[in-house]
C-alpha cells in the first residue's frame, strides 16, 4: 500500500501527452471508411479529456508561480510544459473541425444529389430494389445529357464573358 502514493506522485503526469496523440491518430487512420459524424463523436471525449489536462497544468503552473513569487518555493522544479498540452488540444479541435467540415460537405452533395437527380436508377446487381419512382436506363441517360449539354452552356458563356473582359482591358487600337 506504501508503494502506490509513491508512484502518484504529486507531479505526475497522466498518460494523455504525445502518447494520447499518436494513439488518437492511429484510430483515425486505422478507422479512414468511418463516417465524419462518427469520427466527430469518437473525438468529443478525447477533446474533454485534452481540456482537462490543460485546465490542470494551468492550474499547477499558476500555483507554482504564485507560490515562487511569493517567496514560499524556489525555481527548482521545472513546471510543466503548458504550450504542448495546448497544442494538442488545439490539434484536437482542428481534426473535429475537419470532420464537421467534411459532414457539412458530404450533406451538401447529398442535398445536391437528390435536388437533380430524384429518382433512383436500379442497378442490375439488385433488381428487387426496383422502386416505382425510379428511372428507366435512357430516361438517366436523356437526364445526363440535359445536364452535361446544360454545363457546356454555361462554360462556353463563360468563355466568352472572359474575352470580352480581356478584350476590355486592351488598348483600342489592338482590338481584334
Amino acid at each position: 500500500m506504501a508503494a502506490q502514493p509513491q508512484q502518484q506522485g504529486v507531479g505526475a503526469v497522466p498518460p494523455t501527452g504525445m502518447q494520447q496523440a499518436t494513439s488518437i491518430q492511429q484510430q483515425l487512420s486505422q478507422q479512414q471508411d468511418v463516417d465524419p459524424v462518427q469520427r466527430f463523436k469518437m473525438l468529443i471525449p478525447q477533446l474533454k479529456e485534452s481540456l482537462q489536462f490543460v485546465m490542470r497544468i494551468a492550474s499547477s503552473n499558476l500555483g507554482h508561480n504564485t507560490a515562487i513569487d511569493n517567496g514560499l518555493k524556489n525555481n527548482d522544479l521545472p513546471a510543466q510544459r503548458f504550450d504542448k498540452s495546448l497544442e494538442e488540444f488545439y490539434a484536437l479541435c482542428d481534426q473535429l473541425e475537419l470532420c464537421l467540415r467534411l459532414a457539412y460537405e458530404c450533406l451538401s452533395q447529398s442535398i445536391d444529389s437528390a435536388k437533380h437527380s430524384p429518382n433512383l436508377v436500379p442497378t442490375a446487381t439488385k433488381p428487387d430494389t426496383v422502386q416505382n419512382e425510379s428511372l428507366s436506363y435512357s430516361q438517366y441517360l436523356g437526364m445526363i445529357k440535359s445536364q452535361i449539354s446544360c454545363a457546356k452552356d454555361i462554360h462556353n458563356a463563360l468563355l466568352e464573358c472572359s474575352k470580352k473582359i480581356a478584350g476590355k482591358g486592351q488598348p483600342q487600337g489592338i482590338m481584334q
